[in-house]
């Protein structure tokens, strides 16, 4: 696979895990509670800022492991091997969200 359909698919996992994640609520409080005067009086914005605030921690957590892996083996670069792991490990912390989304759309 080239390296834009690991990008791709990494993307895809974040934005899935921001739209659909059980923990969009931890999220809201946390906004509220970093910016409490500036945003509680549009929820729109408070809920926009959880979904991109879930989908960005998925997306670096997701890199971790790969980062580590790229340490121990003393790459200087990315490879295939290290995007697969990036891509596997971002799927893994949105799969919660990928059920909670399945639940949503079957009603």
């Amino acid at each position: 696979m080239s390296r834009e359909s690991y990008i791709f698919g990494i993307v895809l996992f974040g934005i899935i895990s921001g739209l659909f994640s059980p923990f969009l609520l931890v999220g809201q409080i946390m906004i509220s509670a970093l910016a409490p005067g500036f945003l509680v009086s549009s929820s729109a914005i408070v809920l926009m800022l959880t979904s991109f605030l879930v989908s960005t921690a998925t997306i670096m957590a997701g890199g971790i492991p790969a980062a580590l892996y790229e340490r121990v083996t003393g790459q200087s670069e990315s490879n295939g091997t290290s995007w697969f792991i990036w891509l596997a490990c971002t799927a893994v912390f949105a799969l919660p969200a990928v059920i909670n989304g399945i639940g949503i759309l079957a009603g």
